[in-house]
C-alpha cells in the first residue's frame, strides 16, 4: 500500500502526522502566552509594590520630616503655657523637634483650681469667656489658688479673608512664650480685647505687634518671631492634635469648639457671659476632687 500522498490528497497518516505537529505547535505558543502572562503579572506586581513601597517611604518621610522641622516654643512643652500667677510662667524647653508634647501633671487634690483653657484669639465666644473671667481668675492666680495653662490654637483662619489671623495670632502668642513668658496673661487678654470682627480681614502684623507692646511683651527677638511666623507650623500640628486625639487632663476624646475650660479634669459647659456661674463651677470642681480638709480649701471669690 502507498504511504506517500494519495491521487485526491495527503494519505491518512499524512493527515495524522499534520494534527500531531499542529497540536504540538500550539502547545508550544500556549505555554509561551502562559509565561508571558506570568512574566506581566509578576512585573506588575513587582511595579505596584514598589510604588506602594516608595509611596508609603514618601509619607513617613515627609511626615517626620514636617515633624522634625517644627519649630517649637519654648516654655510651652504641653503646648500650652502653665501660669502660676499673672506674671509667673512655669518655664520649661521646647519640645524637642519630632517628639510629642508633655502633658502637664495636676495634683486634683492639693484644693487648687487646675484651669486648662483652649482658645483661639479669633472666636468671639472665647472673647465673651475672656471677658466675664479675666479679672476673677487673675485674682485667683495671685492668690494662689489657681493654676492656668492656656493653649492657643486656630481653627478659624477661615474668618479672616484669607488673612489666616487665628494662625498668626496664635504664632504672637507663642512668640511672646518663647521670649517672654512672664507677660503671657497680659498678652492674652491684650488679643482678646482687641479682637478683630470675623469676616474682616483681622489685625496686620504690625498692628498684632502693637497690641502686644500695650501689654508689656516687646523686643526685636519678638518682632522678627511675628513677622517670620517662626511657630506657624507648630500652631498648625498643635491644633491637629486636639482636634483628633484626647485632651490630657480631662475625659475628653478630642476638642470640638472653642473655648474648651477644663477645671481638675472636669469641663465646663455653663454660660460664658455669666462670671458667677463659673465661679461655682470652679467652687464645686476644687471641692470635688481635693483631699484637703474642708477649712484649708480656698475658696474663689467673684470679680466686682
Amino acid at each position: 500500500m502507498a504511504t506517500g500522498r494519495g491521487a485526491n490528497g495527503p494519505t491518512k497518516r499524512d493527515r495524522r502526522e499534520e494534527a500531531r505537529e499542529h497540536a504540538r505547535q500550539m502547545r508550544e505558543e500556549a505555554r509561551k502566552r502562559a509565561q508571558r502572562r506570568r512574566w506581566w503579572i509578576q512585573g506588575s506586581i513587582g511595579v505596584v509594590a514598589l510604588a506602594i513601597l516608595v509611596v508609603v517611604g514618601l509619607i513617613v518621610y515627609n511626615g517626620v520630616s514636617a515633624s522634625a522641622n517644627v519649630a517649637n516654643p519654648k516654655n510651652m512643652v504641653s503646648n500650652g503655657i502653665l501660669l502660676t500667677s499673672t506674671t509667673k510662667a512655669v518655664q520649661t524647653p521646647a519640645i524637642a523637634k519630632g517628639e510629642n508634647p508633655t502633658p502637664t501633671t495636676q495634683d486634683n487634690g492639693s484644693g487648687k483650681a487646675n484651669i486648662t483653657m483652649y482658645v483661639d484669639y479669633q472666636c468671639p465666644y472665647c472673647n465673651q469667656f475672656e471677658t466675664a473671667n479675666a479679672t476673677q481668675i487673675g485674682q485667683w492666680l495671685d492668690g494662689g489658688i489657681a493654676t492656668v495653662e492656656i493653649h492657643p490654637i486656630a481653627i478659624l483662619d477661615s474668618s479672616s479673608s484669607g488673612t489666616k489671623y487665628s494662625t498668626r495670632a496664635a504664632n504672637a502668642a507663642a512668640c511672646v512664650a518663647n521670649y517672654d513668658p512672664n507677660k503671657y496673661y497680659a498678652v492674652n487678654s491684650a488679643l482678646f480685647a482687641n479682637q478683630p470682627a470675623e469676616g474682616g480681614t483681622g489685625l496686620t502684623d504690625a498692628k498684632i505687634l502693637s497690641v502686644l507692646k500695650g501689654a508689656g511683651a516687646s523686643s526685636s527677638a519678638i518682632t522678627k518671631c511675628v513677622n517670620d511666623q517662626t511657630f506657624k507650623d507648630w500652631v498648625g500640628s498643635s491644633t491637629t492634635r486636639v482636634l483628633t486625639k484626647p485632651l490630657p487632663n480631662s475625659t475628653m476624646a478630642k476638642l470640638t469648639g472653642t473655648p474648651t475650660v477644663i477645671v481638675n479634669g472636669k469641663q465646663y459647659t455653663g454660660s460664658l457671659t455669666d462670671a458667677n456661674a463659673f465661679l461655682q463651677f470652679v467652687g464645686t470642681a476644687v471641692q470635688g476632687t481635693s483631699t484637703a480638709k474642708p477649712t484649708t480649701t480656698p475658696t474663689p471669690t467673684p470679680s466686682k
